[in-house]
């Protein structure tokens, strides 16, 4: 469970009032309707003890609460109540429609808002002025955004131990923190990562992730490849546990070089990462005779030759991952203070606030400003309608028809709603 597709709906605001002061000895009160709430927002948060998506596969609809209405005496509709939902740190979010990344969330109480609540609808005593002292208008809420995510879990750790089934990577996580990962022999033990955190003293420590076999076209999701391959992304480093033993009739330099294949083939970047070798079951007889090989296939490069089961060796390979971390996250640091960014004044860009595009019908307003506009009026209200003529106005939306070739006539098209240009009957009103 370390995928899930989730709809979430973020809260309508709430609709503005129409409302006239209505009291004994005052005839004529003004307009005193009140505002609309904001709807609630869906919101995602990064949490420490989850560890699977499973609760959202049995609630793959998360929706926020909608914005109360105004009312009479100017009273304000209540905001929306936000719909937080709770996700394992490590959770990367993407729109399911376009693929694009809405966040990474690797660290815990990290938030990301996925769905924003709409804007309540003002009330009519915001449209009160001097030459328009009884509007009978009020706006409508904005809908809350609405949208299908994708949500995958990559896992957080320091190093990934990688290898071949039965290469004896849970045997060496149990022996090196209080993980209990299922340890069996035959292949595929492990269905799911396992993490332990290694201590080397007091607060020494790093985080291991034990990562399921690997088999070749693994990177083609063979044997669950691409399920498995993803948590090796997140690692600063690799320990590659070999089985040197080979008593699966393996060749322990064949696995070893079949698997750097692997990973390159799934993310270049993956061999990149420091590995450290781990020459895994040495206690066992068969382990010798391929010793003095592998070690001179490796040349100069040290190797570690290990006994997960009796401990031979490990303390020695964990030393050395800690010493190796420490030396990467310097180098970070180093890089990190020396960057320089040159920040430059760069011209404003150009108004964004609506798109326009001509079609055989007529015109087309896009962008978010115009549409609010257009949700955001009741169509049935002649005062209304004139509001939001001069909305559009404001936002350049009429000249932009007029310098487009717009004539008297023409459909203009807004969303969903659609109206005859005529700026002389609008103007008239």
């Amino acid at each position: 469970m370390d995928t899930a597709r989730i709809q979430v709906k973020a809260g309508n605001g709430g609709n503005g009032c129409i409302s006239f002061r209505r009291e004994k000895f005052v005839p004529r009160g003004g307009p005193d309707g009140g505002d609309g709430g904001n709807g609630g927002n869906v919101i995602l948060t990064a949490t420490l003890g989850m560890s699977t998506l499973i609760d959202l596969h049995h609630n793959p609809r998360q929706v926020a609460e909608n914005g109360g209405h105004g009312t009479g005496k100017q009273r304000d509709g209540a905001d929306g109540v936000d719909c937080v939902v709770k996700v394992p740190a490590g959770t990367i979010v993407r729109d399911l429609e376009t693929a694009e990344l809405l966040a990474d969330l690797t660290e815990p109480d990290q938030t990301v808002v996925v769905a924003r609540g709409g804007i309540g609808g003002k009330g009519n005593v915001r449209f009160k002025s001097s030459t328009f002292q009884a509007p009978r208008v009020a706006e409508k809420g904005e809908p809350g955004e609405e949208r299908e995510i994708s949500l995958e879990i990559k896992l957080i750790a320091d190093v990934g131990l990688v290898g071949y089934p039965n290469a004896g990577k849970s045997t060496l996580l149990a022996r090196t923190s209080a993980a209990t990962p299922k340890i069996a022999a035959y292949p595929f033990t492990t269905l799911r990562p396992n993490l332990g955190v290694v201590r080397i003293n007091r607060e020494q420590n790093f985080v291991l992730a034990d990562i399921p076999g690997l088999i070749e076209g693994a990177h083609k999701g063979a044997g669950l490849g691409h399920q498995f391959l993803r948590h090796i992304e997140r690692t600063k480093m690799l320990i590659h546990v070999i089985d040197l033993s080979a008593t699966d009739g393996r060749d322990p330099i064949k696995d070893y070089e079949q698997l750097n294949l692997e990973l390159g083939h799934y993310n270049e970047l993956l061999t990149k990462l420091p590995q450290i070798i781990a020459l895994n079951k040495i206690d066992m007889p068969e382990a010798e005779a391929n010793l003095a090989r592998v070690q001179a296939y490796f040349g100069k490069r040290k190797v570690f030759p290990i006994s997960a089961i009796t401990g031979d060796g490990v303390n020695a390979l964990m030393q050395q991952a800690y010493r190796s971390l420490q030396h990467l996250e310097a180098r970070a640091r180093k890089e990190a203070e020396t960057t320089i960014i040159l920040e430059q004044e760069l011209p404003p860009e150009p108004s964004t606030r609506f798109k326009l595009v001509e079609t055989e019908k007529g015109f087309v307003v896009t962008g978010a400003e115009p549409r609010r506009a257009v949700l955001m009026t009741d169509m049935e209200n002649e005062q209304a309608l004139v509001l939001l003529y001069r909305k559009l106005k404001n936002m350049g939306v009429i000249n932009a028809l007029a310098r487009a070739g717009a004539v008297e006539g023409d459909t203009v098209q807004i969303d969903e709603f659609e109206f005859t240009y005529s700026p002389k009957a609008m103007q008239s009103n």
